[in-house]
């Protein structure tokens, strides 16, 4: 018998202005969402709708302007929070190896950071190389950032993201700038590793086949001001593979997605 639901993330009538004076920019409007533990929830909608601002509201790099923010079930900032995040460029300190680069949040991240300099050659290496042979790299702990490809950085970065198994891991379009091929080897990559650890997974991003390849559930937001209008569930059977992606029920739902997109678009610029 499994336990009780837990709630990793909540956001009630969450609002986001930015600016002073009589007519401060509305981005976040009254916007509700549950995430639980262990879920996968991707964020689509068109540029400016929020999706950024919410993976800033629950990291507590941006506070609410009304609104409650939960995390682990307090506010957030109120407990620690374990969470790894990766973005569309991998930013790599060129004068680290690749190894280095992954096994940096350790040195900042308890409870590794207190005995991070005892075990950096030790346990702590040998979990950054089991990463790296995860997702294709092994061998390449030694290179150094410019002599790898944007794809090969792009799974050290998840590595990096990963590497102090985080509760949370938020996802700002991190393969928005690969090939469409690196791309979808990438999301199988992802698949696999969100499948054996389970992190609450946060991804925000413009593609709606990868939207419906890696999430479990699918938030719509329409823009200025954001808002979340609608929520899809995704049931396809794990593991997911690119033949999925060519299903009948697969394309009807990107193209559902879509659609969706385009009326919330339209509910936006009418609001404005």
């Amino acid at each position: 018998m499994t336990g009780p639901t837990q709630r990793i993330v909540q956001l009630e009538d969450v609002k986001v202005r930015f600016g002073k004076g009589a007519n401060p920019f509305l981005a976040l409007d009254s916007t509700n969402l549950t995430v639980n533990k262990g879920d996968f929830v991707a964020m689509v909608g068109p540029s400016g709708c929020g999706k950024s601002t919410i993976l800033r509201l629950v990291t507590g790099l941006l506070r609410s302007s009304e609104g409650n923010v939960f995390v682990a079930g307090r506010e957030v900032g109120a407990e620690r929070v374990g969470v790894g995040m990766a973005f569309q460029n991998p930013t790599m300190l060129p004068w680290l190896t690749i190894r280095q680069n992954v096994m940096l949040p350790l040195k900042i991240v308890e409870p590794y950071a207190s005995s991070f300099r005892a075990q950096k050659n030790g346990a702590f290496r040998d979990r950054a190389e089991a990463l790296l042979e995860k997702v294709g790299l092994a061998g390449f702990g030694d290179h150094r950032p410019w002599q790898l490809s944007g794809g090969m950085l792009q799974r050290a970065n998840l590595c990096r993201a990963l590497i102090h198994a985080p509760e949370l891991l938020m996802l700002d379009e991190p393969f928005g700038a690969l090939d469409q091929f690196t791309r979808e080897e990438l999301w199988s990559i992802l698949q696999a590793l969100w499948m054996e650890t389970r992190p609450t997974v946060f991804l925000v991003t413009h593609d709606l086949r990868e939207a419906a390849f890696l999430a479990s559930r699918i938030l719509v937001m329409r823009s200025r001001p954001g808002r979340v209008v609608e929520e899809r569930e995704v049931g396809f059977a794990r593991p997911r593979t690119i033949e999925t992606t060519f299903e009948a029920d697969f394309t009807a739902l990107t193209q559902t997605l879509r659609a969706a997109i385009v009326s919330a678009r339209m509910v936006g610029a009418a609001a404005q």
